[in-house]
């Protein structure tokens, strides 16, 4: 695992034996941040099942403002912030070893810009994380989700289907979140834009 892009482009992130860790690939990772191109910097982020934490610190390295990465594996978490001191990005990146949908009963009023759900698979988390996760993202904010090839996750009214793609193991999508129309405006609804034929490697 490396990051792709952003100034740590190249740094390497060790992938340790954790139960249930399937870390996003950088070919999928590298489509995601071209559909966020305009969308990260400056971002308030949250990865939400860190895991590698690829996801927040590639956020990072690309311009977003701060990130939160919530790993339930007490060793992971350690490895994350080794890899956060390395980085010298303590300023910008938190690691939290928690699991995440206590964090998030807990968490203070925080509202994000960009957060990534991508919990292992066999623990079936998409349906309680997205439903204590919604509130805390800021209005037009962005959702990235993982999910098997076959599940597609079900979001509330407002949200929209931006890209996705599909491998033979995964489903990624990216969401937007609902975008206050200006008073007296008829709101508008953006179109589900699929990466047709899209296939990286994982």
């Amino acid at each position: 695992m490396r990051i792709v892009g952003g100034r740590w482009r190249g740094t390497r992130l060790p992938v340790p034996d954790v139960d249930g860790l399937r870390p996003t690939s950088d070919r999928v990772r590298e489509t995601l941040f071209n559909w966020l191109q305009a969308e990260t910097p400056g971002a308030v982020v949250l990865d939400l099942f860190a895991g590698s934490g690829a996801l927040g610190l590639e956020a990072v390295s690309r311009g977003a403002a701060s990130a939160v990465l919530v790993e339930r594996d007490a060793a992971q978490a350690g490895g994350l912030r080794a890899i956060v001191d390395r980085l010298d990005a303590g300023g910008k990146v938190q690691v939290v070893q928690d699991d995440a949908l206590r964090w998030l009963a807990q968490a203070g009023p925080q509202r994000f810009d960009l957060a990534f759900v991508d919990p292992p698979f066999a623990g079936d988390l998409w349906e309680p994380a997205l439903a204590a996760l919604l509130p805390r993202i800021a209005a037009g904010g962005w959702l990235y989700v993982e999910s098997p090839a076959t599940q597609a996750p079900t979001l509330p009214p407002g949200w929209t289907l931006h890209r996705e793609l599909r491998t033979a193991q995964a489903r990624a999508a990216l969401y937007r979140g609902p975008v206050p129309a200006p008073e007296g405006d008829t709101p508008s609804r953006e179109g589900a834009d699929t990466l047709a034929g899209a296939n990286p490697a994982t």
